[in-house]
């Protein structure tokens, strides 16, 4: 049984009650000619993105975000995918956070800060056992008590991916009470999670909402518009590809996105 290490108790800064979850799922697709190919690529990104080096993204993700990291617990599965949860706490506040319905900053100069929160990462690759498609899928979980929403941090974790499918959800839940004792069950302006990506990303991408407004949920999914044959293609060179064949992996490639996309299998 694994020894737990007890943490000292932290003394929060600027805490309130509200909980807010950003959950940012990303999907990458790619193409193998062979079974041993397919293979290869599920062990090719199940390397680049084991439990070491996502602990390494998380580290730099709360590094860029100003909060301090209290426990990491990190695991590689058999036969592939890893996880990482990291328990973490905010940086003394100096000034009150706002949260502008507006696109984050980008990597280079983001500055946020968490209360007492985790940020988790779990991978998932798959292949299908006979067209030789498969699909790489990350999963990313931010979750905040405290004044700074989360939304704050998506500008860069869109931009830390290269990823052909986006799935984005956010909630808030829970209450907190003003100095007047009047419950607030969100503490800052949102219609859609789409103002909280630069307009760049956006072009880039089909965006659908599915928002309820009243329960404080908000989805947004995207899919990129632009669609280049060689960029899918592992251990394969789309030159060597007749036409019949690129149409045929093509065909297979935009089916696989569009049913991630929709969330439903397509049968033509």
């Amino acid at each position: 049984m694994p020894k737990i290490h007890p943490i000292s108790k932290l003394r929060l800064e600027s805490f309130n009650n509200l909980t807010k979850t950003l959950s940012f799922n990303i999907y990458d697709i790619a193409f193998t000619k062979s079974g041993a190919e397919q293979r290869e690529y599920i062990s090719y990104i199940d390397e680049v993105y084991n439990a070491e080096r996502l602990t390494t993204i998380l580290t730099d993700v709360a590094d860029i975000i100003g909060a301090t990291i209290l426990n990491v617990a990190r695991q590689d599965y058999d036969p592939e995918g890893a996880s990482v949860t990291m328990l973490i706490s905010e940086l003394p506040i100096s000034e009150e956070p706002k949260n502008p319905e507006e696109p984050g900053p980008l990597p280079d100069a983001v500055v946020a800060h968490l209360d007492k929160s985790h940020i988790t990462v779990h991978t998932y690759p798959e292949m299908h056992p006979d067209s030789g498609v498969s699909t790489f899928r990350v999963d990313i979980d931010v979750s905040t008590c405290g004044k700074v929403s989360p939304l704050r941090a998506l500008n860069f974790l869109i931009h830390s991916f290269d990823s052909d499918v986006v799935t984005i959800d956010y909630r808030v839940r829970g209450f907190t009470r003003d100095v007047d004792g009047t419950k607030h069950y969100i503490d800052h302006e949102i219609s859609s999670i789409q103002n909280f990506i630069d307009q760049p990303t956006l072009d880039r991408y089909q965006s659908i909402d599915v928002n309820v407004y009243q329960e404080n949920m908000f989805h947004t999914k995207m899919m990129l518009k632009e669609f280049k044959l060689g960029d899918y293609l592992f251990r394969v060179q789309a030159e060597k590809l007749n036409i019949v064949e690129s149409r045929k992996v093509t065909k297979l490639l935009q089916k696989e996105m569009l049913e991630i996309f929709y969330g439903r299998n397509v049968t033509s």
